[in-house]
């Protein structure tokens, strides 16, 4: 890979991750932003601006061999949003790029079943604009489930929790999911793009055949942790109550709450595990980190930051 490569969401969890990805490979970047980032040594290119302002993402992508868009919505307090910034955003990115580069979309496990969420299906419009306007052969989309490792806030709660001696799961839950660390998801997409596979829509995990049950996971993270945790029980109506309330403080206070109707079908989805091993197979990517790995390597960071 001689070329630069252009990069949305670069200051996000995942994206401070990959541009470190990135630098390590001595691949120079072009990082679209609207903070000065935390920048590794490597040669960088800033262009300020956010997904909203098209002009720069003209300038993000003049000249570039390839684009990696990460940047999107978790939280929304509108459908519109999420549509604005998972779907509408690829369209202009596309536009932008011309077909005149390869494009890498990060996407997510829930656009799989785009019925449950306004999150689930803005991702799949993004998946579905993506397919529709890029070249053939010229784009990939990878379907990452939950992702997490050193720096991510989003699952810091899970862990706190844990150390506290209690931790909510969803009643009657028979569900299971799949999961991967940042560190190996950023060298999938590093890899990609050193050997594009062919176009299409992908999944990635840390390749553990089943996934895995949030019992599962509270108990490793206990067992790293050195606490005994009881697992509660939280039936849905009333995680369903607590959804509503969030959303009406998401109103009062004008900031979007994660916690929502369209969340909780989510989480009491039954099956949340990547089935799809193409990738990977193509890739020859083997994980570094299982699921006790990786909560180690994710806790020990934690406590050298003073975040647990």
């Amino acid at each position: 890979m001689n070329g630069v490569v252009a990069v949305t969401g670069a200051t996000g969890f995942i994206g401070q991750h990959l541009i470190a990805t990135l630098a390590r490979e001595g691949i120079p970047q072009r990082l679209l932003v609207r903070r000065l980032p935390v920048l590794p040594a490597g040669s960088f290119e800033l262009v300020p601006g956010e997904l909203a302002d098209k002009a720069a993402l003209r300038r993000l992508v003049q000249g570039a061999d390839a684009v990696i868009h990460l940047a999107g919505a978790i939280k929304a307090r509108q459908r519109r949003d999420f549509f604005r910034y998972n779907a509408r955003a690829v369209q202009d990115l596309l536009d932008a790029a011309g077909g005149q580069a390869r494009v890498i979309l990060l996407s997510s496990l829930a656009a799989r079943e785009p019925q449950l969420s306004d999150y689930a299906a803005s991702k799949r419009a993004g998946e579905d604009a993506l397919a529709a306007a890029a070249p053939s052969g010229r784009w990939v989309a990878i379907r990452a489930p939950a992702v997490y490792g050193p720096g991510d806030r989003e699952t810091l709660p899970f862990f706190r929790t844990v150390k506290l001696g209690l931790a909510a799961v969803p009643a009657g839950r028979p569900g299971r999911v799949s999961l991967i660390h940042v560190a190996d998801l950023c060298a999938v997409l590093a890899a990609a793009l050193v050997r594009p596979p062919a176009s299409g829509v992908y999944e990635i995990d840390d390749g553990a055949a089943d996934g895995y049950s949030l019992v599962e996971m509270v108990e490793a993270a206990a067992a790293i942790l050195g606490r005994r945790t009881r697992v509660i029980g939280v039936p849905r109506p009333l995680m369903s109550g607590v959804a509503a309330m969030q959303q009406i403080l998401a109103r009062v206070r004008g900031r979007p709450a994660i916690l929502s109707p369209g969340k909780v079908r989510e989480i009491f989805h039954h099956d949340w595990t990547v089935t799809d091993r193409r990738l990977a197979e193509f890739l020859g990517f083997r994980p570094g980190f299982d699921l006790v790995g990786g909560f180690a390597d994710t806790i020990a960071w934690y406590r050298r930051h003073h975040w647990l």
